[in-house]
């Protein structure tokens, strides 16, 4: 029961709030009770725990009464439904979902809409249904998510109609499916929003605004803004932070790029504490739709606007200040917390420690430079591989490629706001076949290796590289910053270059291009290979690649599909 007891910890609205989830889940025994509130907050399972089966249900398919179980072990070969464009249903067939996702993560992609009354996850596959109250409720979905590509873990997903005109499930079956689904209704309901909207049992009222407003209760530990932010962003775009104190509390207010984002932050992480037994976040909709941010310090933040002045007596942090106290606090990253959006233990930290000179006069939290990055493919990592894929997040000045611990690097990026994005993106992705690592360093700065010594090209200064992407002030790769994804942006391609030729240049990187869509002046592509891991292999390599007539292609990220 201690994940349960760290639940009601943050006062009487969040236990009435959970008691509330129990009591809808009644009839189950305490384990039960347990396992539901845990789903409910996100918390991460193996596929083996999640829903053990449903039978999927149609007038006109001959799969009625088919058990489906969520792991992939089908009782025979589900083939999905592959027809993009059906009669509207009040069932959505959700594809191409990231492995570890969640049920609660899929439930609230359909709350803004409508009540959620069934879910079925298919794990193995990457598919789940989900049913709405109202065909209405449905269609809606589908208009919005079809002009906003939806993600979830900085991963694009799929959304449309399904064959299927109900869900039928097993309730021995899909027990925990339907315990999650009572749970997160029962605490949308007791949780109403600031904003004026009224929650009802019979369906959950849109957010009206992108804005939350954060209370963080129990502050043992001081909270940053680059926290926030890294906590935040794994729900969508987070475009202004700003903080402060009122009646002695610790408050901020975030804005997202869209509602929904906000609607889907607000049900994960309402009542999750950031670090063990403490730092609690409270979180409501605000009445505010936009904020007018005019400082980006260590109080506020604007991500759309890096020029923005520091204001008065806010110069940036000394790193030297930010790598003494990471050593002191490297206790207060207790595992376990936010599971599983926990921020990485060593970039916690140096956050927290950061934040224990907020009262400090000139200090500016977020101002660590250096990045460590573990876990590397020795046999092919190159310190020009790590500059070209950092440098879609930021101006690398410096990589080193530890001599004698080749599978890992230090980057020095120009600022601390840089080293915060490339962090934010590049952790847990994928790069020459391995799961890459990036934390904040405990170094100032990375040091060129003596005058005269070989170090076999481990460490190379890129302070004066014509390729770094923000040099320039107010530079449109400033508004061009996404997640890594499965689709390019291509640009500066030549009018002598066909598609054809393209999708063999991208193959040659050792991928498939799924799908390939100029723009309309050829001068711009979109360019989908088969996975992310493709995609950002093929980044490294042909990024500045010369393609003749004096065009070096510029390949970035792209938040758009095909």
């Amino acid at each position: 029961m201690t994940q349960f007891n760290s639940l009601l910890e943050g006062g009487p609205a969040a236990g009435r709030g959970w008691r509330r989830a129990l009591t809808a889940c009644s009839g189950r025994d305490l384990a039960a009770h347990q396992i539901v509130t845990e789903v409910a907050v996100g918390v991460k399972r193996g596929s083996d725990e999640l829903l053990s089966g449903s039978v999927l249900s149609s007038p006109n398919s001959n799969m009625s009464g088919m058990v489906v179980t969520a792991n992939g072990n089908d009782s025979k070969k589900f083939k999905g439904e592959d027809k993009m464009d059906g009669a509207p249903s009040r069932v959505l067939h959700i594809r191409k979902l990231p492995g570890e996702v969640t049920e609660t993560e899929v439930i609230a992609l359909g709350l803004p809409f409508g009540k959620v009354t069934n879910i079925l996850m298919l794990k193995g596959k990457n598919q789940a249904f989900l049913e709405l109250a109202t065909e209405e409720a449905a269609i809606t979905m589908v208009n919005y998510y079809s002009a906003v590509t939806p993600h979830l873990r900085n991963q694009p997903i799929y959304i449309q109609y399904s064959n299927h005109k109900e869900l039928k499930t097993d309730n021995t079956l899909n027990q925990r499916a339907q315990a999650v689904l009572q749970a997160v209704t029962a605490v949308q309901t007791a949780n109403t929003p600031l904003s004026g909207t009224t929650v009802s049992e019979s369906a959950v009222t849109p957010a009206q605004s992108p804005v939350l407003r954060i209370i963080i209760d129990n502050m043992y530990y001081p909270v940053t803004l680059d926290v926030l932010h890294q906590i935040f962003s794994k729900f969508g775009a987070v475009l202004k932070i700003i903080t402060f104190t009122k009646n002695n509390q610790f408050q901020a207010l975030l804005q997202y790029g869209d509602p929904v984002n906000a609607q889907q932050a607000k049900l994960a992480l309402d009542g999750q504490n950031i670090y063990n037994a403490c730092c609690t976040l409270r979180i409501d909709f605000s009445k505010l739709v936009n904020l007018n941010v005019k400082y980006n310090n260590d109080k506020s933040r604007d991500y759309t606007r890096p020029d923005l002045p520091s204001g008065d007596g806010q110069p940036a942090l000394d790193p030297a200040i930010a790598a003494a106290f990471a050593k002191e606090t490297s206790l207060l990253a207790v595992p376990g917390a936010l599971s599983p959006l926990a921020i990485p233990n060593a970039a916690a930290a140096a956050a927290a420690a950061a934040a224990g000179r907020v009262g400090m006069p000139g200090v500016s939290a977020g101002g660590n430079t250096v990045l460590l990055v573990s876990n590397l493919n020795e046999e092919m990592v190159t310190p020009q591989s790590l500059f070209t894929l950092f440098g879609v997040y930021g101006d690398v000045q410096r990589v080193k490629i530890l001599y004698n611990k080749k599978d890992s690097a230090l980057i020095q990026m120009a600022d601390g706001n840089q080293s915060q994005l490339a962090m934010n993106h590049l952790n847990g992705q994928k790069m020459y076949g391995k799961i890459i690592r990036v934390t904040l360093s405990k170094h100032q700065t990375v040091q060129l290796p003596r005058e005269g010594l070989d170090d076999q090209g481990l460490t190379k200064d890129f302070g004066n590289s014509p390729l770094h992407r923000f040099k320039k002030p107010g530079s449109k790769n400033f508004q061009n910053i996404f997640p890594p994804s499965a689709t390019l942006h291509l640009s500066n391609i030549p009018p002598s270059v066909a598609e054809e030729d393209l999708r063999t240049l991208f193959a040659n990187t050792g991928g498939t291009v799924k799908a390939f869509k100029f723009f309309q002046d050829h001068k711009m592509a979109l360019l989908q290979m088969a996975t992310v891991e493709e995609a950002i292999q093929a980044l490294i390599d042909l990024h500045n690649y010369n393609l003749g007539e004096n065009h070096h292609l510029r390949v970035s990220f792209s938040k758009s599909t095909i």
